[in-house]
Formats: structure tokens, C-alpha cells, sequence
């Protein structure tokens, strides 16, 4: 059963660039203020069958949240049409719904009510939407010296337990802290389970894959792909890099290169170690799960001991999280001479975030360090891989299971 069907849908706002500042104004300008028109959604169609979660992905003002105030009916389509099953709950700014005069509690029943609830029926939800919210102490204050955390906390609390059948959620939830968001998702879970319906706008690439049955991309007003969440979290983050990648390119000042800090010995200096593609192209940022390649040149003045290099990866809070050693290099590298060796990766391992690296070149035979380079910080960007923690591991699970 279709809960959620949303037939062509576009919405027009008007974007004023001029208005009367005075009633003279108004009047010799004929009270004509000038504006222009700006479609935030442009022919949109998209169906949510009852009891899946859909994700709503997309750069900011892509129209993802224009569009879920029309499926709440909150706007009115410039044309097409939305047609929904069932209670509608939502989430979708702070402090909406919510008067600052009027404590937590009376809120609550506030907001319950335009919900559809009446009294009696707020009355034997009102101890679990106070208990979820951890707000028992603050819910006889206004809501007016609430932070925003707090405005989240009650405003998913009722969303939540007003027994919709479907749940709209925008991405406020990511302004409470850690704990709190934890026990939202496990919440919106357990309504999954139940059989509530949940379209949720957020930027959580890892929320979008693990909860979502489906997702929507969009980017400037269009559906761009809509589908299984894997691919279209690939496909969305994929555009995102080669934006990124481009715009660095352009700037050319973002890709690491870096050489030696100096060392106490004179036969080996570490001239540049550059993060690049396999084909030889610098690049600003790794891509986790891709392949990357590390580059390392170096010069030699004479003859110098049989070195090997040392890859050190560390967080910027310098804790170390991995080494790798090259082999020992061949015989004739002990002449005079620049050369160069790679570190390739099939599969970057990393998740997310920025990563310190740096590469020492060590005598194998005596552990004496001949010289290190400057460190790198190297950024590491989402793909459609996800992953949780800090990297992934590399392991093998060879399918089927055998009975004991």
C-alpha cells in the first residue's frame, strides 16, 4: 500500500527584491514591490510505501525541505499534487509548533492537539513523551529559555508518541548530542517495526544506508536518481567528489606535497610525497573504500645504506593508527641519483575525516632514521562504502554457514 504519493509536484516562491519602505513609496510605486520567482521544486514525483523509511539527500536548498512541507501540507503545491494515508507527524524546524510563553508541558498538549489529540489522549501519553525527553526538570519553565537541544528533545518526544502513521523528520535531530540522536534512531526503528511510515531530510550518509528502504537524490528543485539507498548515496557522493576534486584543481593549492624536514645524515633527502591517483594525477583528498597511491621522491648524494621507508597514519590528536614498511630497495639504488617509489592502496581503508601522514626512511640494518618528511594532513571523503569507526577491516566472509 502506497502511504505517501507525490504526483509532479512544483512549488513557486517569490524572492522580493524591493519593497516599499514607507507608505509614500507604496503609493507612488503604485504598491508594486518588485520580485522575482525562484521554483524550489520542479516536477517532482516520488511514491513511500506504508511502513518504509525513504531518505531525503542533497546539497542545502536543494528543495528537499520545501518538499517535505508539502507532503506535511504545511505548503501548497504550485502544481501537482500530494496524497497521503494516515496521521501525519513532523519535525521540521526548532521550536516549531511551540509558544515561548507557554511551559514544556502545556506545549506539549499545544502541540499534541494540533496533531489531532485531544486532552484524554495527550493525558495517558504525557509521563512517556516527558520520560523521552529527559526534560522532567525543565517541563513546568517556559519554553522561551530552552536551548536548542531542548527544543529538539520535546518536539521529537511528541512527535514521536502521538501515534502517527506517518513520521516527517528534518534535520534538527542533528542538534542534540550523541546520546540523544542514538536513542532517536533507535526509536525511529522500533516505529519502523510498527509499521510507521518515516521520510527523513538529512545529510548522515550512514543514517541514510542503515535505516533507509529507499532514498531520493535531489539537486536544485529535480529528482536526480531515486532507488536502492546504496547506490543512490554512491551515486550522490561520487558528484560531490568530482565537484570537490575540480574545484582543488582549480584552486591548486590543496594537494600535499611536502619535503623532508632535514636530518643529521646527508646521503638521503625525502624531496616531495604526494597523495595520487594510480595514473599519476595529484589529488586533494582520498576517497574511502577507492584506490589510492602515495608517492614518495627522494635524491641521494653517494653511497647510503640499504633504507626502507615507513608509512605512519595518525589522527590529528596524534593517535597512531598505522604503519606500513616498504621492502628493502634493490642493490643499485646505491648510486648517486633522484628517484621515486610508490605506496598503493586497492581499497583505502579509512573512514571519513582528516588523517595525519608521514613517511621516514629507515637503515634496515641499523634502524637509524636517514630522514622524514614533513607531515600531511590528507582529508578522506565519503563514497557509497560505508563505514563505521575509524577504518574498515580486511577481512574476508566466505558465504554460507555450516550447522554444528
Amino acid at each position: 500500500m502506497i502511504a505517501i504519493d507525490v504526483q509532479d509536484v512544483s512549488k513557486r516562491f517569490r524572492l522580493y527584491t524591493e519593497r516599499p519602505g514607507s507608505i509614500k513609496e507604496l503609493f507612488t510605486r503604485f504598491g508594486r514591490p518588485t520580485y522575482e520567482e525562484f521554483w524550489a521544486v520542479r516536477d517532482v514525483s516520488l511514491t513511500v510505501k506504508e511502513g518504509t523509511v525513504h531518505g531525503l539527500i542533497g546539497h542545502n536548498g536543494c528543495g528537499k525541505s520545501s518538499l517535505l512541507r508539502m507532503i506535511a501540507g504545511i505548503h501548497t503545491p504550485t502544481s501537482g499534487k500530494v496524497v497521503t494515508a494516515g496521521r501525519i507527524s513532523a519535525l521540521l524546524e526548532l521550536g516549531a509548533g511551540f509558544h515561548p510563553e507557554l511551559t514544556g508541558r502545556e506545549n506539549i498538549y499545544l502541540n499534541a492537539s494540533i496533531l489531532g489529540m485531544n486532552r484524554k489522549q495527550t493525558d495517558a501519553l504525557l509521563d512517556r513523551i516527558v520520560e523521552f525527553s529527559g526534560l522532567s526538570e525543565f517541563i513546568d519553565s517556559p519554553v522561551k529559555h530552552y536551548s536548542s537541544g531542548m527544543f529538539v528533545r520535546l518536539g521529537f518526544s511528541v512527535a514521536v508518541h502521538v501515534e502517527p502513521r506517518i513520521l516527517l523528520v528534518d534535520e534538527v535531530i542533528a542538534v542534540g548530542d550523541e546520546e540523544f540522536q542514538r536513542r532517536c534512531l533507535d526509536h525511529l526503528r522500533d516505529l519502523r517495526a510498527q509499521g510507521v511510515t518515516i521520510v527523513m531530510v538529512t545529510h548522515s550518509m550512514g543514517v541514510v544506508q542503515s535505516m533507509c528502504d529507499t532514498a531520493t537524490w535531489m539537486d536544485h528543485g529535480r529528482v536526480v536518481r531515486t532507488g536502492p539507498p546504496s547506490e543512490v548515496v554512491s551515486d550522490y557522493l561520487s558528484g560531490v567528489n568530482a565537484r570537490e576534486a575540480e574545484r582543488e584543481r582549480l584552486d591548486g593549492s590543496r594537494t600535499p606535497v611536502v619535503v623532508s624536514k632535514g636530518s643529521d645524515s646527508r646521503e638521503l633527502r625525502i624531496d616531495a610525497f604526494v597523495p595520487q591517483t594510480f595514473d599519476g594525477t595529484a589529488v586533494p583528498f582520498a576517497v574511502s573504500g577507492h584506490p589510492l597511491c602515495l608517492r614518495i621522491d627522494w635524491s641521494t648524494v653517494g653511497a647510503f645504506p640499504h633504507p626502507h621507508f615507513v608509512l605512519h597514519v595518525e589522527t590529528p590528536s596524534e593517535l597512531h593508527l598505522a604503519t606500513s614498511f616498504s621492502p628493502e630497495l634493490p642493490q643499485d639504488l646505491m648510486e648517486e641519483g633522484s628517484w621515486s617509489a610508490e605506496c598503493r592502496f586497492e581499497t583505502f581503508p579509512f573512514a571519513p575525516g582528516d588523517y595525519v601522514l608521514r613517511v621516514t626512511a629507515i637503515d634496515q640494518r641499523t634502524a637509524a632514521v636517514l630522514a622524514t618528511s614533513d607531515d600531511i594532513v590528507l582529508p578522506v571523503r565519503p563514497s557509497g562504502t560505508f563505514v563505521e569507526g575509524l577504518f574498515a577491516l580486511p577481512a574476508t566472509w566466505h558465504p554460507g554457514f555450516r550447522r554444528h
